[in-house]
């Protein structure tokens, strides 16, 4: 049986991209570039005590304070390990990488929840996606992108996108049809259904799917410093290269770090800041239990 040549039709397809298309890749290398750079700047403008406190007062409020208090510990040992601007490099290109996903995925998600044939069409995409070895995509984006944090971020919002689309998807679809037939009956337009009725009670699952996709940023940050991305990944190449075990566990757990940090926040969105809910619950119990107007969401929906 003669072989397929499909990694020639790729390397033909990748080179016709390079050729054609180079004005397109540019400009999103240039876009990605400025953004992890200007976030780096933003994270470095305080000295490290200065935004562990800012850190740790976003974790309180949103978390609560034991995630406060993880965050003041685990930064705090982050930079007496010397590893601070490495984390920072890693903390912004996981936030734009994650950005940019979200951006993608959830769009995606809501089209396939409101569509059977565009679900079809992204179902077998998106596995391809998952089961693709992340090592596969620093290829071509090395050849569109060159060496840097921008072949990395590509690389990572390709790897990431997959469950932020279907557990948009899922979410959006969870949602009980009796609510959105009691909006239709009102004679709501569905791009007010969408935003008033269904994303809000799918938001559990549209943050848990951006939840999973920060998770999976974080994961490619060591093979993302493969390609000159730097942070955090650059430190535990390093300490593979040199078989410094000290270096390497060092690199790891700060990459924990901020993997817990990052994944409680976002743990924490789906459910509303702590903070909120607490004050919202000392209203109500100083208002007492007065009745809901049940005009008024109603009134909402249609106007």
């Amino acid at each position: 049986m003669p072989r397929a040549p499909v990694g020639e039709w790729f390397d033909n397809l990748v080179t016709w991209c390079t050729d054609n298309l180079s004005w397109l890749f540019d400009g999103i290398g240039s876009a990605i570039e400025w953004s992890v750079d200007s976030l780096t700047s933003v994270l470095g403008f305080l000295p490290p005590l200065g935004l562990t406190v800012v850190l740790a007062l976003i974790a309180l409020a949103i978390s609560g304070w034991r995630l406060g208090l993880f965050t003041v510990l685990g930064f705090v040992l982050i930079d007496s390990m010397e590893l601070w601007d490495a984390s920072m490099d890693s903390l912004a290109l996981v936030l734009v990488s994650a950005v940019v996903s979200t951006a993608l995925s959830i769009p995606i998600g809501i089209a396939a929840a409101r569509s059977d044939l565009v679900s079809r069409i992204v179902r077998p995409v998106l596995d391809f996606m998952q089961t693709m070895p992340a090592f596969v995509y620093l290829i071509p984006a090395i050849f569109f992108f060159s060496i840097g944090s921008v072949p990395g971020v590509v690389a990572t919002v390709i790897f990431a996108m997959p469950p932020g689309v279907r557990l948009t998807e899922l979410g959006i679809r969870g949602v009980d049809p009796e609510m959105v037939e009691a909006g239709e009956a009102f004679g709501t337009p569905p791009n007010r259904i969408l935003t008033r009725i269904q994303i809000p009670l799918a938001m559990p699952s549209i943050m848990a799917g951006v939840n999973q996709l920060i998770m999976l940023s974080l994961s490619m940050v060591v093979i993302a410093g493969m390609v000159g991305a730097g942070g955090l990944g650059g430190v535990v190449l390093e300490g593979i290269n040199r078989v410094d075990v000290a270096k390497g566990f060092e690199g790891g757990i700060a990459v924990v770090i901020l993997a817990i940090y990052l994944d409680r926040l976002t743990g924490a969105l789906g459910e509303g800041p702590s903070m909120l809910r607490a004050l919202f619950a000392r209203g109500t119990a100083t208002r007492g239990a007065a009745p809901r107007d049940v005009a008024a969401p109603t009134a909402d929906l249609v106007g």
